[in-house]
């Protein structure tokens, strides 16, 4: 079982390139919290809408994995939108943007999206795969974090 964090390009046309990598403590969080839930991640960074449609496809190779999503410069693709939902796998789409001014999102019935993540940079990650593991029924374990008595 593992769990796919997929990013799309930042920029637009000949501006286009990879998204900045994740911070390292937030990676390293990341893969953390997923071995401690039993599972793992991948991360791809594509330059480009051919990268990021050839990444989606290649992360749903296995039934029972998620994706998490960050489409970027791609959330309007037509391209990726008929993609989705060919899918077999849910995805958590994932936005990491300042907070100053929301990303748009995916039309809301393309594929079988299990929620948006649109949180404040990297807690974004951190929210989407709490969804991911939620729907893998593995958030409970190795939870760390207790809330009352």
């Amino acid at each position: 079982m593992s769990i796919f964090i997929v990013r799309g390009p930042e920029g637009r046309g000949l501006l286009q390139r990879a998204a900045a990598p994740l911070p390292t403590a937030v990676t390293k969080s990341l893969v953390h919290r997923a071995l401690d839930a039993g599972t793992s991640i991948a991360v791809r960074s594509c330059s480009c809408e051919q990268e990021l449609i050839e990444a989606l496809c290649a992360a749903d190779h296995s039934p029972g994995e998620v994706t998490l999503l960050a489409p970027g410069a791609c959330v309007d693709s037509v391209r990726l939108q008929r993609l989705l939902p060919r899918l077999r796998n849910a995805y958590v789409e994932v936005h990491d943007d300042d907070g100053h001014a929301f990303d748009a999102c995916l039309p809301a019935a393309t594929g079988h999206r299990l929620g948006v993540a649109q949180g404040y940079r990297a807690q974004s990650y951190v929210l989407a795969l709490e969804m991911a593991l939620e729907h893998l029924c593995c958030n409970e374990v190795g939870n760390r974090v207790h809330v009352g008595t």
